[in-house]
């Protein structure tokens, strides 16, 4: 049975978070977001940010199960399943907004930068901790 270090979870899942808000706020990529995505200049409702943040817990927990499959417990390890994982679903499944929805490229690459490298801290943190 594969042993999950709950609070590894929670601490992945609100770094990704916390990344991604700062990745889609004014400081970094929020403007070129927003043009991107076609989006007005509004405030999201506060039980946005806390699904948000729950759905970041939640990938962190599957990404453990994923790691601990596997025994990884090195930065590397952690890395390479960070990696994979993304690839294997996460960039694969949204590329459909692109070729579906005709959303634009950069703003495929623009989201899929910050999934990269929220799965490669998650990846990382669950792997070194526990």
């Amino acid at each position: 049975m594969i042993q999950i270090n709950v609070m590894a979870v929670i601490v992945a899942g609100v770094v990704a978070w916390v990344i991604g808000a700062l990745w889609y706020s004014s400081l970094l990529f929020g403007k070129q977001w927003m043009q991107l995505a076609n989006l007005k200049d509004t405030k999201p409702n506060p039980a946005t940010f806390i699904v948000g943040l729950l759905t970041y817990i939640v990938m962190a927990y599957v990404l453990a199960h994923v790691l601990g499959a596997y025994n990884s417990t090195t930065v590397m390890a952690g890395l390479q399943g960070g990696f994979w994982t993304w690839l294997g679903f996460v960039a694969t499944i949204t590329l459909g907004s692109v070729l579906y929805e005709q959303k634009p490229l950069a703003l495929y690459i623009l989201n899929n930068a910050y999934n990269l490298i929220s799965f490669l801290v998650m990846g990382v943190i669950l792997a070194v901790w526990k």
